[in-house]
């Protein structure tokens, strides 16, 4: 079987001379052993892998074998050897192993390495991806063939069957709704001048420390430090929410003196920014202007830390004796991965409602590079952003394609990007590929069943047979990490968190944790036709993109390790899982997670030498390496490190819900203790107001 692979990966990557490489990939043509700077070892590093996975019969197998040994003594080269070597052998065991125990995908296989054997690739001639893609990517097998298909199955497969609508909708979202957003905050670019930014000492100092530390956490497209305020995301972003409050007064669909609460979680890429973040957030928006229509709070890892400390252990400690508090810390914050500010700007909706407004009923999370383009919603849909959150459907009853029944106290919308707002709303912000498959698409084409899942799911607009958005609707597994939301009393019922460990595609993971977790109604999430926000990112944050472009394609490659370990922890069934969120979500899910990993990573590293963006490829090679080697040693494919970690987070939330059950018991009968508890929440709440100035 191992030869088998070999012969496929070389058709890919490296064909006999006179043959075009699948990929568009000729990994022989990379690889030059004389030239020894520090960019071209990386490439040869690559290559040398990439060969090595072509087998022996390949004519350079030798000496790229002894390249990767030679190296394996060299400074400065140790790591990416070992990286290599040990991806080599994880692939070997992972792809044999499963050849071996599924008799259907050896089957496969076969056909296969037969399939490329007999193929002649000649340039330009097309060829259909299915065949490699039966092996590597089942997901994304007939999707190019019959798109409108697909579509019709999975929008049937999403719908629920109403039985009983809310019988206690929103009356008033401004003051029912809890909205959530998240600040990334990451240090200033290294040529950058910090003294005209007139900081004071205390934060200059913090931001010169930062500067000199290695980055700890990687998001999309964090804000940079001294970023104009006309570029700041998080300026553009509360400034928009503020303006969409002030089109509801207008409107006169709320009160016009009412201020709409937000609450902030601040994360930061480098631990010395940790203790600076809430000054430096605080300065800019007082620069920013009034935003007389919001109310902003905002939570640094120094204050979800004092919440932690002051409220909830103390709480554990007296109402539930010798409970395992050292996990709440764990779970309620806002620094490290993107899965732990989401499960805080939810959660915190809980604790709002017991310690700060009884009136929360909601919590909605939006991202602060969309907002809601007002105007346009109105003309296309008859309603207002806040309008579209009356609706009866959201904590709505009903049942599934399979007849199962499913709680709605979910809410989701959809998105649409910018320059497509100005054809219509409903335009999919991820439309379908345009071009044929190359490079590492071959084995990976993500966009592929992204943009089928966006057509499908949120794209549905309600109001003809059979989705008549009255008594028939469809759930959403595809979500965005904005434009989500959640009843608070659901919340508080099921529970559901994204663990910490999870860097990317957090929206998703939120839902994986509910997945045969409880017995009766499942919670899902109900699709809002018309609740669409506009995405802006391209017209202020392409500067913080491009910064965070190789940290966001590396956290791709980690986000298959993550969720498919993932799968194994939260049920005895992998195959199940996939059932429930094939195919955008579920092809994260792979069979094959270690061998798509690594293969990617240095098909997407040849691509860029190939391309001449050799810059790009040695830092996408220096950044994978460190981070993909970190992420092996913390995931197996089924337990191990992760599933110990999401058993451990899921006792932490059920502590944290429960504590807050118990207080919201003791405050009704104005027990002391409950009572000093809520003033010292209600004063950590005001010391994180950030639009009392």
């Amino acid at each position: 079987m191992i030869t088998k692979f070999h012969t496929i990966v070389r058709a890919l990557c490296d064909p006999a001379e006179g043959k075009k490489a699948l990929t568009g990939i000729h990994a022989c043509r990379q690889f030059a052993p004389a030239e020894d700077d520090r960019i071209s070892v990386f490439r040869n590093l690559n290559a040398a892998f990439l060969i090595s996975l072509c087998g022996p019969a390949h004519p350079a197998f030798q000496t790229a074998e002894k390249y990767l040994s030679e190296k394996q003594g060299t400074r400065g080269c140790k790591q990416a050897v070992a990286f290599y070597v040990q991806a080599r052998e994880l692939i070997t065991r992972e792809f044999v192993g499963r050849a071996r125990n599924d008799k259907a995908f050896a089957q496969k296989v076969t056909a296969l390495c037969d399939w490329v054997q007999g193929q002649e690739y000649s340039p330009g001639r097309a060829v259909n991806p299915d065949q490699v893609w039966e092996v590597f990517f089942p997901e994304g097998v007939g999707l190019l063939a019959d798109k409108e298909g697909h579509i019709r199955a999975l929008r049937e497969k999403r719908i629920i069957s109403i039985e009983h609508l809310n019988p206690y909708p929103m009356i008033d979202p401004a003051k029912e709704l809890l909205f959530t957003a998240n600040a990334l905050l990451t240090v200033p670019p290294h040529d950058l001048e910090i003294e005209p930014l007139h900081l004071p000492a205390r934060v200059r100092k913090g931001i010169e420390q930062a500067m000199e530390e290695d980055q700890l956490f990687w998001y999309d497209h964090p804000v940079q430090i001294g970023t104009n305020l006309h570029k700041n995301e998080i300026v553009y972003g509360l400034r928009e929410l503020n303006r969409a409050i002030a089109f509801e007064k207008k409107r006169k669909t709320i009160d016009g003196r009412t201020k709409v609460c937000c609450v902030l979680s601040v994360s930061v890429t480098h631990r010395g920014l940790r203790k600076i973040a809430g000054p430096y957030l605080r300065k800019v928006l007082q620069e920013a202007g009034k935003l007389e229509h919001l109310r902003i709070f905002a939570f640094t890892e120094a204050d979800t830390a004092h919440m932690v400390r002051d409220i909830l252990v103390p709480a554990a400690k007296r109402l539930f004796g010798d409970s395992d508090t050292g996990a709440l810390g764990e779970i309620f914050g806002v620094d490290g991965e993107y899965g732990r500010h989401y499960s805080f700007l939810k959660a915190v909706a809980a604790l709002w409602q017991v310690f700060i407004d009884p009136g929360v009923r909601g919590t909605f999370k939006i991202d602060l590079d969309q907002v809601f383009p007002q105007e346009q919603l109105v003309r296309e849909t008859g309603l207002s952003a806040l309008e579209h959150f009356k609706t009866p459907l959201w904590g709505a009853e009903g049942r599934d394609f399979q007849g199962r029944m499913v709680d709605l106290g979910l809410i989701a919308g959809a998105l649409v990007n910018r320059e497509d707002s100005k054809t219509s709303l409903f335009v999919p912000d991820v439309p379908f590929p345009s071009q044929d498959p190359a490079g590492s698409e071959w084995i990976f084409f993500s966009r592929l069943p992204q943009a089928v899942s966006t057509k499908a799911e949120m794209m549905t607009q309600y109001g003809k047979s059979p989705l008549d958005g009255v008594r028939r609707v469809i759930q959403r597994v595809h979500v965005t990490g904005g434009t989500t939301g959640i009843l608070v009393d659901r919340l508080r019922k099921y529970r559901p968190f994204t663990p910490g460990f999870v860097g990317r595609a957090e929206d998703q993971a939120y839902l994986l944790s509910m997945l045969g977790q409880y017995d009766g109604k499942p919670l899902r999430s109900l699709h809002k036709d018309g609740l669409v926000m506009r995405h802006d990112k391209e017209a202020f944050a392409k500067e913080a993109m491009q910064a965070a472009a190789t940290g966001k394609k590396v956290g791709d490659y980690i986000r298959m390790l993550v969720f498919s370990a993932y799968a194994g922890a939260i049920h005895d069934e992998v195959e199940y899982i996939k059932r429930e969120v094939d195919p955008f979500t579920g092809c994260f899910i792979s069979r094959l997670p270690m061998t798509i990993v690594h293969l990617r990573f240095a098909m997407d590293v040849a691509s860029s030498f190939h391309a001449g963006k050799e810059r790009e490829a040695t830092e996408l090679a220096e950044m994978g390496i460190k981070r993909i080697w970190e992420m092996v040693k913390n995931s197996t494919s089924r337990t191990g490190g992760i599933k110990d970690r999401f058993e451990r987070e899921r006792r932490g939330w059920n502590l944290y819900y429960d504590i807050l059950d118990r207080v919201e018991q003791g405050l009704g009968s104005s027990d002391g203790f409950a009572l000093n508890l809520k003033e010292k929440a209600q004063h950590i709440v005001r010391a994180g107001e950030l639009s009392n100035f």
